[in-house]
């Protein structure tokens, strides 16, 4: 049988690296333990409070795809305001358009979305200021504009969302000089326009392979069920009887 070689040299770097290596697992979410571990991280970071040292950690955690670890990351936060102590960047709009892109219609879980809608809301309610800050082109336009559901109409409150933004992004027709703001505001109203008129489809403004649906349910891997610890401490006190 081969010896086993132990290392007995470790630096800060290689631990560190294991570090994030099981993190990742955890993050991945591929297993219930990873899960649960997950979840209870999530729960940690809720406790501790977003800021501008740990924005990044909270941004990285609303792309697990897995809305038990949302529930514990948002925890009894309004989903809208989960990410408004930090002042909206390129950085922060930059990552939530490219979760956008990349989960399908549908593939969102609600309050996720909720979340990364309240910083685009944030950051777009000046139009041009918030172009400034991340001007977004009709690609990233069409990331968000496909989670609209027209069935659901403009009293669902993601729906209203979406379409103020829209509404905003808009406004920036005719206010410059810049061809790709102007090409941008004019799709925004397009999309704004196809969802209100009757006989118009989204897939008339956003291409179709865009508005393929899927379910955020799909991939989950669900936490085991937990006895709640009230029932744990009967049990524990039926069992001393």
């Amino acid at each position: 049988m081969d010896e086993v070689v132990v290392n007995d040299s470790w630096s800060e770097d290689q631990i560190n690296g294991i570090e994030n290596r099981l993190l990742q697992g955890i993050i991945g979410c591929r297993t219930y333990e990873a899960v649960e571990a997950a979840i209870t991280y999530a729960s940690f970071l809720n406790t501790v409070g977003l800021t501008p040292e740990n924005y990044p950690v909270f941004l990285r955690m609303l792309e697990i795809e897995n809305h038990w670890v949302i529930d514990s990351l948002i925890g009894d936060t309004d989903p809208f305001l989960l990410l408004s102590p930090v002042q909206p960047n390129k950085f922060i709009i930059g990552k939530i358009f490219a979760m956008m892109t990349m989960w399908h219609k549908g593939g969102i879980y609600p309050k996720n979305l909720s979340v990364i809608l309240g910083v685009l809301q944030s950051n777009y309610s000046s139009p041009r200021d918030g172009y400034r800050i991340y001007p977004l082109s009709i690609a990233d336009l069409n990331g968000l504009a496909k989670h609209l559901d027209k069935e659901k109409g403009q009293e669902d409150p993601l729906n209203r969302t979406i379409l103020n933004i829209l509404d905003r992004i808009g406004q920036l027709e005719g206010v410059g000089t810049d061809v790709d703001m102007e090409e941008t505001a004019i799709h925004a109203s397009a999309v704004r326009n196809a969802f209100f008129d009757d006989r118009k489809r989204m897939e008339d403004v956003i291409p179709p392979v865009l508005l393929v649906k899927a379910s955020y349910h799909e991939k989950e891997v669900a936490p085991r069920k937990r006895v709640p610890l009230k029932e744990l401490e009967k049990k524990e006190k039926e069992k001393g009887k």
